[in-house]
């Protein structure tokens, strides 16, 4: 199993030096992935911007939204430049993970309508779709892939599913445990299945972490404000976030038992210590 690290971006006050260290160290230390979250109505830093700041400090880490609110971007056609520039820019390491999200302030605060985010994101997946394969001439740049960029899903309707079979190359779980992990993974597989796709879908997930000296305080702070709209349940997650090397080396096995393809740290401290801390836990 492959090993990911997300960006700062989503850690409010972090600043943009500290996101660009932060880039440079993942890829000296070798994580598969840097990835980026994506909120509306948050202090966090738009994903297509973060990641192209990225790009242009790295040459071989994939780049991954995990996941974008693609129905947020309601100009399909410029949506799908953005896409194909950062793609591009980045020689093609570019992993667009997308969703309709499930926080009704992301659409309100922008003036989108929460309950047509489906219907949205499909509309914006056939007018994207087309104009990486070449379907209008003129459009460009190009996507450095043929058709356009890696595509995973996130979600568990059967709407998701069928989503990211008939697109994508892969599902991506939310937060959690691999017991979660695995009941989803069943579904997409049964979902790729029923598409008629060949081989398996790939199979990513996310989790929290933070190491060194005040770990469990400040990933009980970060994840407790950021889910503060589930209530309660905020304390359960804050809760199950890894503060220390044996826990992170844990869950990482947790994930690779249950059959992810790449799992994805995210982490709830904004400094550049954190990569190489993550990297030293996982190297013991």
């Amino acid at each position: 199993m492959q090993v990911g690290i997300g960006l700062p971006a989503a850690i409010p006050g972090v600043e943009g030096p500290a996101i660009v260290e932060w880039a440079r160290r993942a890829e000296q230390r070798d994580f598969s992935a840097l990835a980026e979250i994506d909120r509306m109505h948050y202090d966090n830093y738009e994903p297509i911007v973060a990641l192209a700041a990225a790009a242009a400090v790295t040459e071989r880490i994939l780049l991954t939204t995990t996941i974008l609110l693609a129905p947020l971007r309601t100009n399909h056609t410029l949506f799908a430049k953005q896409i194909a520039t950062l793609d591009r820019l980045s020689a093609g390491r570019l992993v667009l993970g997308i969703g309709v999200g499930r926080r009704e302030s992301d659409y309100s605060v922008s003036g989108s309508d929460y309950h047509q985010r489906g219907s949205g994101l499909d509309a914006l997946l056939e007018r994207a779709s087309g104009l990486w394969r070449g379907e209008t001439p003129g459009f460009g740049p190009a996507p450095a892939l043929a058709g356009g960029p890696r595509l995973i899903f996130g979600g568990d309707s059967p709407r998701a599913l069928a989503r990211m079979a008939k697109y994508g190359e892969g599902w991506i779980a939310g937060g959690g445990f691999g017991d979660v992990f695995r009941a989803g993974a069943e579904s997409a597989r049964k979902a790729w299945t029923q598409a008629g796709r060949t081989g398996r879908p790939r199979l990513v997930a996310l989790s929290y972490f933070a190491l060194g000296a005040g770990a469990r305080e400040a990933a009980d702070g970060y994840l407790k404000h950021y889910y503060d709209f589930v209530g309660p349940f905020a304390e359960q997650i804050a809760a199950g976030a890894p503060t220390t090397p044996d826990a992170v080396r844990e869950r990482v096995a947790d994930f690779a038992q249950a059959g992810c393809d790449e799992l994805i740290l995210m982490p709830c401290v904004a400094d550049p210590a954190q990569v190489d801390l993550l990297a030293d836990a996982l190297a013991d």
